[in-house]
């Protein structure tokens, strides 16, 4: 495949689809801004019940999705994928999945511009507007991204189902705990969990999808 056409396939598979997601991420967030949705109320009676057996488990839930575990976790396992399986198809996909979700909530976050809920944040702020929640969608790009990788290779069902669950609990528990410590409206993790998602599967359309056929089937075979 000519340089030419290995462009034109990654603009239509891969820029495309990001190009659409921040579009209507920014159109989301500012639709809710324009239009109250009574969201602080469930931030306010999350408050009013916080124990600190909840504040504990909350900080390691959120912690879970920290940028700096985030980055290091990706590298590890991209590694790990790189030497377990001879090739770097994994590996690739995992880094363009958490990259993506990435490029689509630093784009929006700004411009959108939502102020976080009323209430005692138990977080250091980040400079980055609520809207989207950037843990929750980093959550389900990396831990959703590395159950798709691992059931790829996997042909037990019970094992598949045991990663799956496991990969979708990490940003639920996530989503909850950014909500519960005061950082994210509902609406906040509610799109970053979509964000999420829709990054995986666009990637995973533009990378795993026939590998024999696209242009990186160079990468299936030993590197």
């Amino acid at each position: 495949m000519s340089r030419t056409e290995l462009v034109k396939y990654y603009a239509l598979m891969l820029l495309l689809p990001l190009l659409v997601l921040g579009g209507v991420t920014y159109g989301v967030g500012r639709l809710i801004l324009a239009w109250p949705t009574g969201e602080a109320a469930v931030s306010r009676s999350l408050a009013a019940d916080r124990t600190s057996l909840w504040n504990t488990l909350t900080d390691f839930g959120s912690s879970l999705s920290d940028t700096p575990y985030i980055v290091a976790l990706t590298a590890v396992a991209a590694i790990v994928f790189r030497l377990v399986y001879k090739r770097w198809l994994e590996s690739i996909f995992l880094v363009a999945a958490v990259w993506s979700q990435s490029l689509v909530f630093l784009a929006v976050t700004e411009a959108v511009g939502r102020h976080r809920p009323p209430v005692q944040h138990l977080d250091p702020a980040p400079p980055t507007s609520s809207f989207p929640s950037g843990h929750v969608s980093a959550a389900v790009a990396f831990y959703c991204g590395v159950a798709l990788v691992l059931t790829m290779h996997v042909r037990n069902r019970a094992l598949q189902v045991v990663i799956w669950v496991l990969g979708i609990a990490a940003p639920l528990t996530v989503a909850f705990s950014r909500l519960y410590r005061g950082m994210h409206f509902l609406t906040d993790v509610t799109w970053g969990l979509l964000l999420g998602v829709a990054c995986v599967v666009a990637v995973a359309r533009a990378i795993l999808r026939q590998p024999a056929r696209t242009p990186h089937s160079d990468l299936v075979r030993s590197a």
